[in-house]
């Protein structure tokens, strides 16, 4: 996992860390899975790797914590985004212009067979659950399993 940092963080108003024109503060190449912690706060993670590996969020008790992921290669294995403790991800994901249920899930898949680069999926946790809002282009591509 690498970082790449934008010219200086710069602090905003709204608690977010931004950079260059409004930029988030960094962008997290993933290339063999990650677990994030509350200090990953506002990152976006790029799938940047055949084998992507698994994004492991924090205790949903982590109110607050907000993060995107998105497809950035084309895997030859799924990406997985999974909550550190199952059964508290809620959302819906529009997928391939139908909505996906996001409904007591454990982790949220790009899946590689039907993964097109720039899906993404975002996570949002309020100390109870893990809100999940995604898109893809194509059918079957981004899932919510557990």
């Amino acid at each position: 996992m690498s970082t790449t940092n934008f010219s200086g963080p710069v602090a905003s108003a709204n608690g977010f860390t931004t950079g260059a024109a409004g930029l988030a503060s960094s962008v997290v190449s993933v290339t063999a899975g990650a677990t994030l912690t509350v200090a990953d706060h506002g990152k976006t993670y790029v799938f940047a790797d055949a084998a992507p590996g698994t994004i492991t969020l924090p205790a949903v008790t982590t109110t607050g914590f907000f993060c995107k992921v998105f497809c950035g290669f084309a895997i030859t294995s799924d990406g997985v985004v999974a909550s550190a403790e199952g059964d508290n991800m809620e959302g819906a994901m529009m997928v391939a212009s139908t909505v996906v249920d996001v409904n007591a899930a454990d982790q949220v898949n790009f899946v590689d067979t039907a993964e097109n680069i720039g899906d993404w999926a975002s996570f949002f946790s309020d100390g109870t659950y893990w809100y999940v809002d995604g898109r893809a282009l194509t059918t079957g591509a981004l899932t919510a399993t557990g």
